[in-house]
């Protein structure tokens, strides 16, 4: 039965399946940023410490060498609610793409029925001979009963695509998932990115903790001694309320430490997406978190490429473009067919003998004559629509360019700013000494020493602060230039295996 279907049909449904859409040619839109990274002062080279590997190429399981930080992100890719509703978002777009992509080929099924049915002795209704049953019911008194047997594989409501508009939806079907897996990988850098900024925060606020503590304790002894002295009327009332007044700065500073290092831990868990494990393993020391202190710019143009947020627009406007060849192809005739191929009888025993083969065409085509501007106006909507998904394209490019430009002039200027702060830091902690001992010496007053302490602790600070942000910026290059797709870098000669597959492998573009 299906051989014959073939022998009939396979002609016309390769013809369908092998014909080109009426998708317009796609060339990709001129980069709308300029064709190098801006120069000038803030943008010189911040450090030689370079890799050859590209930011996107480099695995973050190499480029964060922090094994708390690593569990910290792997529990993150594992358990983060956003990135389980992106991968749902991808299944589900995998699943569209499929249902449209089976439109391509006809819904084969097979079907059997059997009827039995005794008319009216008024129905004036012959029957073969033998189909005569004895009824005792009046109503049968002549025990006619109809009874016929059937059975059918085939199709029906095919729409042979001889001007592709199945082809062109299926396509932009397979763009919205290759689209939604991009969006997908864009959030994986982001949450990556989110974890060890927050990380990098939480150890910071622990570092101020720490300098905080260490100053109040040391507040705390001098305001001990003041306390002496004054009661030994060798103080003034004056110095031990500016002592005071020290300590208790530190002691509200140390309180702040302590809450910002327990919101950066509820941070943390927020992100990861489960409570932080008791047993993580240590954290490295504050600034040794990533194995690399620069990285590789490269040129703007690779960026559309290594950007999931670039491949996700593009997509976005290759479904555009997809949806303009099935909008043109509703212009055009439609041929809708319906086949079978089947056995039928009278009597069960003969149903499938040799001369019960059955085979049943039904072709038909509708002709669009007067859509009264319908089809005119789809196409109208699906250009705008175009044009709309390339201007958000090109938004996207442009904002690519706008964090990577902002992420390597920090670099730069972070770069000459910490070493300001260190000499900075070096510089009161001295003045302190000497100030100190000019008090001691009966010189100066002591109001001179606390401005040195009170400018010396805003110093250390301010140090940790500035080396902070300086390796907070160097993961947002890491993400602005593409970094974070794989786990681990990709060796000369092997195929780096993304975190995420691609949904919907093997579709090509292409008339």
């Amino acid at each position: 039965m299906t051989g014959y279907l073939v022998r009939r049909l396979g002609p016309v449904l390769f013809a369908a399946l092998s014909g080109c859409t009426l998708i317009p040619d796609y060339h990709r839109p001129a980069l709308p940023v300029s064709a190098i990274w801006p120069q000038g002062v803030g943008y010189h080279a911040g450090s030689s410490t370079f890799v050859e590997t590209a930011a996107a190429d480099l695995g973050w399981r190499d480029f964060f060498v922090d094994r708390r930080l690593r569990a910290l992100i792997a529990l993150a890719i594992r358990e983060n609610r956003d990135l389980r509703s992106a991968a749902s978002a991808v299944v589900q777009a995998q699943g569209q793409y499929r249902v449209q992509n089976a439109s391509l080929f006809p819904q084969i099924g097979a079907t059997g029925q059997a009827l039995y049915q005794a008319p009216s002795d008024n129905a004036g209704l012959s029957f073969a001979p033998g189909l005569r049953q004895e009824r005792g019911n009046s109503a049968y008194a002549n025990g006619n009963v109809f009874k016929y047997y059937q059975a059918d594989i085939g199709f029906s409501a095919y729409e042979v695509d001889f001007f592709g508009r199945i082809r062109s939806l299926s396509r932009e079907a397979a763009d919205r998932a290759l689209s939604q897996s991009a969006n997908q990988r864009t959030l994986l850098i982001s949450v990556i990115a989110q974890v060890a900024t927050t990380y990098v925060a939480w150890l910071a606020h622990g570092e101020e903790l720490k300098i905080t503590g260490q100053t109040m304790a040391s507040r705390g002894e001098t305001l001990r001694l003041t306390r002496a002295s004054f009661d030994s009327g060798e103080t003034s009332q004056l110095t031990l309320r500016q002592v005071e007044g020290q300590f208790q700065q530190a002691a509200a500073d140390y309180a702040q430490f302590q809450r910002q290092v327990a919101q950066d831990e509820n941070e943390l868990a927020l992100l990861v997406g489960a409570p932080l494990p008791k047993d993580l393993p240590p954290p490295a020391p504050f600034g040794q978190q990533t194995l690399l202190a620069d990285l590789p710019a490269g040129l703007p143009s690779e960026l559309l490429d290594r950007r999931p947020d670039i491949q996700a627009a593009e997509f976005s406007l290759l479904a555009a473009n997809d949806d303009i060849g099935a909008m043109r192809a509703a212009f055009f005739p439609r041929v809708i067919l319906t086949a079978s191929n089947g056995v039928s009888s009278l009597q069960f025993h003969n149903l499938f003998s040799r001369g019960g083969t059955t085979f049943g065409l039904n072709p038909q085509i509708q002709i669009p004559l007067f859509t009264w501007g319908q089809n005119e106006g789809n196409l109208q909507a699906s250009g705008a629509m175009r044009s709309q998904r390339m201007a958000a394209y090109e938004k996207a490019v442009q904002i690519a360019f706008h964090e990577v430009s902002d992420a390597l002039t920090a670099r730069a200027t972070y770069l000459d700013q910490s070493r300001q702060v260190n000499a900075l830091v070096m510089s009161w902690a001295d003045a302190c000494r000497l100030a100190r001992a000019r008090f001691d010496a009966g010189v100066d007053s002591y109001l001179t020493t606390l401005d040195a302490e009170r400018t010396f602790y805003a110093a250390q600070r301010n140090r940790i602060e500035v080396q902070a942000a300086r390796y907070q910026n160097l993961i947002t290059v890491y993400r602005a230039l593409g970094g974070g797709w794989h786990d681990y870098t990709a060796r000369p000669g092997t195929k780096n295996a993304d975190n995420v597959p691609d949904p919907v492998a093997g579709v090509r573009h292409g008339g």
